[in-house]
């Protein structure tokens, strides 16, 4: 295959093509695992990191916040794994002084991305806590984040009252908040 543009492999990350994403996987994949297998991590370290920063992109490329003018996508691609792997160093409480040093990280703002990695890991404990709530729960809230009225939730939902509807909504929410509050994950963010 031939060498993809940065603009053309955006775009296939944007529309998730699955021709583009094989061929980031093949070309640079194995540099994101020995980034993090030379750096006290695994081979499921390394891939967890690699699926991360492509999340991490294609957020930001959906959100468009997300422009790479100065350096190639494979520059961009690996401060993004160098970041979130030291961010799992530090977690892990192994000393990431060595593997700081090692590089620079592109032009972007190393800040941005933290943010970026900590709504993702937020984002991830939401999705773990909204995937146990009983459907019906599930969809109130799904409409809720898709801006439907509560007229429309009654009507889709079948509940006789737009009153319902709220107060079963308010039950749903604070179901999903106390459950993620319970977790030790939660305290991790906070």
């Amino acid at each position: 295959m031939r060498e993809l543009s940065v603009d053309e492999i955006l775009d296939g990350i944007r529309e998730h093509h699955t021709v583009v994403l094989e061929h980031i996987y093949q070309t640079y994949y194995d540099q994101i695992k020995y980034l993090v297998i030379s750096n006290s991590g695994t081979q499921n370290d390394a891939e967890d990191i690699y699926q991360e920063a492509l999340i991490v992109i294609y957020r930001k490329l959906k959100a468009g916040e997300l422009e790479i003018e100065n350096c190639s996508f494979n520059t961009y691609l690996y401060s993004v794994c160098k970041l979130l792997w030291l961010k799992q160093l530090e977690k892990k409480r192994i000393r990431p002084d060595e593997l700081a040093e090692q590089e620079n990280v592109s032009d972007f703002e190393q800040d941005d991305l933290l943010i970026v990695y900590e709504k993702s890991e937020k984002y991830k404990l939401f999705q773990k806590h909204f995937s146990r709530l009983q459907s019906d729960c599930k969809r109130i809230l799904e409409l809720t984040l898709e801006k439907y009225s509560l007229r429309e939730i009654a009507s889709k939902m079948g509940y006789g009252s737009e009153k319902y509807a709220k107060k079963k909504k308010y039950l749903c929410k604070e179901r999903l908040i106390e459950s993620i509050k319970k977790d030790p994950k939660y305290t991790e963010l906070t």
